[in-house]
């Protein structure tokens, strides 16, 4: 990732925003850039920062982050302990990427970030969308970034599938064709490490296979390539 995606934070109680900054600037390629503890503030804040995107709560002093949410012209993700339906169905219909239930690890939001990393990564790398694209984008911003652990019988995950896909094109080029996991990492919208590691589990449960190209200095290049 070329620069970290800029966050603003909207909460009214300090120590839960802190909380969720530090687990925010634990996820390498985000940075918070500010907080705000009410619908006024978060308003302010949102046009004098233009964060890439925002953390609201709906339960603020002075009004609803639902309503704040709709006057946002960003990518915006709920972290709010409002577990009612209404208040779930209206932040979709309003835009929210995802709804995240209070209280919640750090890990469970940084899962969200990585994946809205992958998602916006995929369409900064398209520059005209066709279905499969679009996709490709919606699976990457709905998935988990954990590999899941390998078994004959075991359910591949989101990004599995979608690194499966990217390699499914290899079956029917040239002799020998293969990808680097560069080259799988760019198609997908993951990392390089990413990427790799994903590659690495599915060439041990025999989905993928590793190919070495020989070139004239260095050490061999991996290449991968779909099983049929």
């Amino acid at each position: 990732m070329s620069h970290d995606f800029t966050v603003l934070i909207v909460d009214d109680d300090f120590h839960v925003a802190t909380l969720h900054s530090n687990y925010v600037q634990a996820v390498p390629g985000f940075s918070v850039v500010g907080h705000a503890g009410n619908a006024q503030q978060a308003l302010q804040a949102f046009h004098s920062l233009r964060p890439d995107l925002v953390l609201l709560d709906v339960y603020l002093p002075d009004g609803s982050g639902l309503d704040v949410l709709r006057q946002l012209d960003c990518d915006v993700m709920m972290l709010s302990a409002a577990a009612d339906a209404l208040s779930l169905r209206m932040a979709f219909r309003r835009g929210a990427l995802a709804y995240l239930l209070k209280p919640f690890g750090g890990e469970e939001l940084a899962q969200r970030l990585r994946s809205y990393a992958r998602y916006r990564r995929l369409l900064e790398k398209t520059t005209g969308l066709d279905q499969e694209a679009v996709e490709r984008a919606r699976r990457a911003l709905l998935s988990s970034d954990g590999p899941a652990v390998s078994s004959p019988a075991r359910t591949r995950s989101a990004t599995e599938q979608s690194i499966l896909e990217a390699l499914g094109g290899v079956e029917s080029g040239p002799a020998g064709e293969a990808l680097s996991a560069l080259e799988v990492a760019e198609r997908v919208g993951v990392s390089r490490a990413t990427a790799q590691r994903y590659l690495s589990s599915l060439a041990d449960d025999g989905a993928v296979e590793i190919q070495l190209r020989y070139g004239t200095t260095g050490r061999p290049e991996h290449r991968y390539a779909r099983r049929a």
